[in-house]
């Protein structure tokens, strides 16, 4: 039977990775690891706004530039991401660039999210500091 819940361990990651939510990114946001790269964690902050899970977005939010509060807007529905190019963030790396496009759908139409996000580490961790859009 297929699943269309998100969230559900055997359903298809929504970061595209070919693995299972349980065992890519839904790792990373019930916290049983950590993103090793940025891509990795620019790909689980993508998965995170697809279920809806604000507490991780914030969480890998670097603390200089996380707001208070966030709220997502559920008429949107991510639909797959595109890495296009990355840069740095390797697992030995300190700082990381990610460029994307996340493919949405809201109020019946198409678009799409071309950013270019900057990751740093913050205790070891990858963080989202803030990103380019265009």
């Amino acid at each position: 039977m297929t699943t269309t819940d998100p969230r559900d361990p055997a359903a298809r990651c929504p970061c595209g990775s070919g693995e299972t939510y349980g065992a890519c990114c839904g790792r990373l946001h019930d916290g049983t690891t950590h993103a090793g790269t940025a891509e990795q964690a620019m790909r689980s902050r993508y998965s995170a706004f697809a279920v809806g899970d604000t507490a991780y977005l914030l969480a890998t939010w670097h603390p200089s530039t996380r707001p208070a509060t966030l709220e997502l807007d559920t008429g949107t529905r991510w639909r797959f991401l595109e890495i296009v190019s990355t840069s740095g963030g390797g697992l030995l790396d300190t700082d990381g660039v990610v460029e994307f496009r996340a493919h949405h759908v809201h109020d019946r139409a198409r678009g799409v999210q071309h950013e270019v996000s900057r990751f740093t580490r913050v205790d070891g961790r990858w963080s989202y500091v803030d990103g380019r859009t265009g």
